[in-house]
C-alpha cells in the first residue's frame, strides 16, 4: 500500500503531513470537500507527522525564494529525508508547486503528485493550520503571513529611489500643461495690456518678456530716459529698448486707470513666476533623465524621451514595445483611422519632435523616422535593464543616425553597427569604472560624516554629563573663599604688623641725631635689640587686628596708614618707644667709649 504524504509550506515552517485510507479519498472527492470543512473529521483523516519551524524571518525569506524557484532548500531537504520512509518507491508526496515536486523528485527521488485531492487536503491543511500544530494561533499566523508577504515583494521588487520613472511621467504631463497655461494667461496679459499699449506687441515676441515689460512699464506716459538702462536689461536689446520708449511717447492707446494697472501688474507677476517655475521644472526633468534613462535623453533629448515614457506608461513598458511600436507611438487615431479607410498609416508620431525628421529630407523622412525609432527601443532597453546607467550608449546611437541623415543627403557611407558597439562597450566600462570610484568617494565622505556627527553628539553628552559636576564645583568654591577671606585677612595684618613695627623706630631714628652719626657702628655691631621690639610690638597692635579685618582695606592703604598710626598711638605707646629710646642711647654710649 502506498503511503501519501502532504508538504505545506507556511510563513512559519514546512509541515509534513500523512493521511489515512487514501484508496477511499481518492475515491470519494465530495466527501473530502465535507470533511474539508468540519475540523473533526478533517482531523479523522490528516494526522501531523513533522513540523520544522523557521528560525528567523531572514531564513523563512530564504526559504520562500527557493520555493518559488522550484529549488530544494537545506532545511526541507533535512525535514523529508528524516521524516519520510526509507523506502522511497511506496511513498507519495503531495504538493503545491509543480516546479517544487520536479524538484524534489530529482533530487530526492520520491513521487510527487499534484492537484486533485491534493490541492482540496491543502486547502483544508490550509484552514485549520493553527489548529494542527500546537502552540501556534491564528494571529500569529497571520502576522507571519504578512510580515513574509512584504519582505518577498521588497525582495522581488528591488526598489531604488533614484531610478523611479513615475516622476518623470508627472513632470512632463505638468511641464505640457505649463505650456498651455502660460500661453493662455500671456495672451490675456497682451489683451489686457494692448488697449494701454498697443504698439508693445509688436515689438516684443516672447511671452514672458512682454509679461516683465507690463509689470515694470506700467503707465505708458511715466517712461522717460532714466528706465532705459532697466528696459535693455529685460529685453537684451538696446534697439529693442529705444524702440519701446519711442513708442510710449507717440502711442494710440486709451488711458488707464489705476486700479486697473494694478490688477493687470498682479496678474502679469503671477504669469511671470509660472514661467520661472516652467524653467526649474525643465532643469528638474533633465536631472532626473539623465539618472533613469541617460542614453534615450542622449538619443532624443530629454523632453521627447520623457514623452515617450509618459505615453507608454513606464521605462519597463517603453523597453518591452518593438520599434514599429515606438515609430507611431502617440499617433493611435490616425493608425485606427488610416487601417479603417484603408488609407496611408501615419509614418510617425511621438518621435516627430526630435530634430533628426524635421532636418531630413521630405522623401526621406518615413526612412529617418523608422530608423530613428530602431535606435530609440535599443536605447530603451539598455537604460531599463542595465545595472550602471550611462549615456555612452545614446551618444553612440546619435551619431549613428547623424550619419545615415548624412547618408540619405551625400551618400556617405556610414559605419558598421558592430564597430560603433565595440566602441561604445570599452568606454561604457570606463565610465561605469568611474562612476563605481565617484559612489565609493561618496560612501566614504558619508561615513566620515556620520562618524564626526556621532563623535560630535557623543561629546556633547560628555559635556552635559559633566556640566552638572562643574556647577558644584563652582557652587562650592565662593564658599571656601568666604571661609578663607577672614583668615587671609589676619594672616596679612600679622604679616604687615611687623613692618608696622619696625617703620616706627626708623621714623625714631630720624629724629635722633646720634642715631645717624652711629648707624654704621649699629651694623657692625649687629641688632640684638631688635627681636625684643619685634616681640613687643605685634602683642600691642593685636588688639587693631580685628578692626582693620572687618574695615577689608587695599595693602596700600593699610601701609599708608601704618606710617600715620604712630600720631594717633595711645600714651603707652608713646612712652614705650621713650624708654626704649633711652636705653639704646645709653648702648650706643658704651660701645663709642670701648672702641
Amino acid at each position: 500500500m502506498v503511503l501519501l504524504h502532504v508538504l505545506f509550506e507556511h510563513a512559519v515552517g514546512y509541515a509534513l503531513l500523512a493521511l489515512k485510507e487514501v484508496e477511499e479519498i481518492s475515491l470519494l472527492l465530495p466527501q473530502v470537500e465535507e470533511c474539508v470543512l468540519n475540523l473533526g473529521k478533517f482531523h479523522n483523516i490528516v494526522r501531523l507527522v513533522a513540523f520544522c519551524p523557521f528560525s528567523s524571518s531572514q531564513v523563512a525569506l530564504e526559504n520562500a525564494n527557493a520555493v518559488s524557484e522550484g529549488v530544494v532548500h537545506e532545511d526541507l531537504r533535512l525535514l523529508l529525508e528524516t521524516h519520510l520512509p526509507p523506502k522511497k518507491k511506496k511513498v507519495l508526496l503531495g504538493v503545491g508547486d509543480p516546479k517544487i515536486g520536479a524538484a524534489i523528485q530529482e533530487e530526492l527521488g520520491y513521487n510527487c503528485q499534484t492537484g486533485g485531492v491534493i490541492a482540496e487536503i491543502l486547502r483544508g491543511v490550509r484552514l485549520h493550520f493553527h489548529n494542527l500544530v500546537k502552540g501556534l494561533t491564528d494571529l500569529s499566523a497571520c502576522k507571519a503571513q504578512l510580515g513574509l508577504g512584504h519582505s518577498y515583494s521588497r525582495a522581488k521588487v528591488k526598489f531604488n529611489v533614484n531610478r523611479v520613472d513615475n516622476m518623470i511621467i508627472q513632470s512632463i504631463s505638468l511641464l505640457d500643461q505649463l505650456d498651455k497655461d502660460i500661453n493662455t494667461f500671456s495672451m490675456r496679459v497682451r489683451e489686457w495690456y494692448g488697449y494701454h499699449f498697443p504698439e508693445l506687441v509688436k515689438i516684443i515676441n516672447d511671452n514672458a518678456t512682454y509679461c516683465r515689460l507690463a509689470q515694470f512699464i506700467g503707465n505708458r506716459k511715466e517712461l522717460n530716459e532714466e528706465k532705459l538702462e532697466k528696459l535693455e536689461e529685460l529685453t537684451m536689446d538696446a534697439a529693442k529698448a529705444k524702440a519701446i520708449l519711442d513708442a510710449s511717447r507717440s502711442s494710440m492707446g486709451m488711458d488707464i486707470s489705476a486700479i486697473d494697472l494694478i490688477n493687470i501688474e498682479s496678474f502679469s507677476s503671477r504669469v511671470v513666476s509660472l514661467s520661472e517655475y516652467r524653467q526649474s521644472l525643465h532643469t528638474y526633468l533633465r536631472s532626473k533623465m539623465s539618472q533613469v534613462a541617460p542614453s534615450l535623453s542622449a538619443l532624443i533629448g530629454e523632453a521627447v524621451g520623457a514623452r515617450l515614457i509618459a505615453h507608454a506608461g513606464s521605462l519597463t513598458n517603453l523597453a518591452k514595445y518593438p520599434a514599429s511600436t515606438v515609430q507611431i507611438l502617440g499617433a493611435e487615431k490616425a493608425l485606427f483611422r488610416a487601417l479603417k479607410t484603408r488609407g496611408n498609416t501615419p509614418k510617425y508620431g511621438l518621435i516627430f519632435h526630435s530634430t533628426f525628421i524635421g532636418r531630413a529630407a521630405a522623401k526621406n523622412k518615413g526612412r529617418i523616422s523608422r530608423y530613428l525609432a530602431n535606435k530609440c527601443s535599443i536605447a530603451s532597453r539598455i537604460d531599463c535593464f542595465s545595472e550602471v546607467p550611462t549615456s555612452v550608449f545614446g551618444e553612440k546611437l546619435r551619431e549613428q543616425v547623424e550619419e545615415r541623415l548624412s547618408f540619405y543627403e551625400t551618400g556617405e557611407i556610414p559605419r558598421k553597427n558592430l564597430d560603433v558597439m565595440k566602441e561604445a562597450m570599452v568606454q561604457a566600462e570606463e565610465a561605469a569604472a568611474e562612476i563605481t570610484r565617484k559612489l565609493e568617494k561618496q560612501e566614504k565622505k558619508r561615513l566620515k560624516k556620520e562618524k564626526k556627527r556621532l563623535a560630535a553628539i557623543a561629546l556633547a553628552s560628555s559635556e552635559n554629563s559633566s556640566a552638572p559636576e562643574e556647577c558644584e564645583e563652582t557652587s562650592e568654591r565662593p564658599k571656601k573663599k568666604k571661609k578663607q577671606k577672614p583668615q587671609e585677612a589676619l594672616q596679612e595684618n600679622g604679616m604687615e604688623d611687623p613692618s608696622v613695627s619696625f617703620s616706627k623706630p626708623k621714623k625714631k631714628k630720624s629724629f635722633s641725631k646720634e642715631e645717624l652719626v652711629s648707624s654704621d657702628l649699629e651694623e657692625t655691631a649687629g641688632t640684638g635689640s631688635l627681636p625684643k621690639r619685634k616681640k613687643s610690638f605685634p602683642k600691642e597692635e593685636t588688639v587693631t587686628d580685628p578692626d582693620e579685618s572687618e574695615n577689608k582695606r587695599v595693602p596700600k592703604k593699610k601701609r599708608k596708614l601704618s606710617k600715620e598710626e604712630p600720631l594717633s598711638s595711645g600714651p603707652e605707646e608713646a612712652a614705650a618707644s621713650k624708654s626704649s629710646g633711652s636705653k639704646k642711647k645709653k648702648k650706643l654710649r658704651k660701645l663709642s667709649q670701648e672702641s
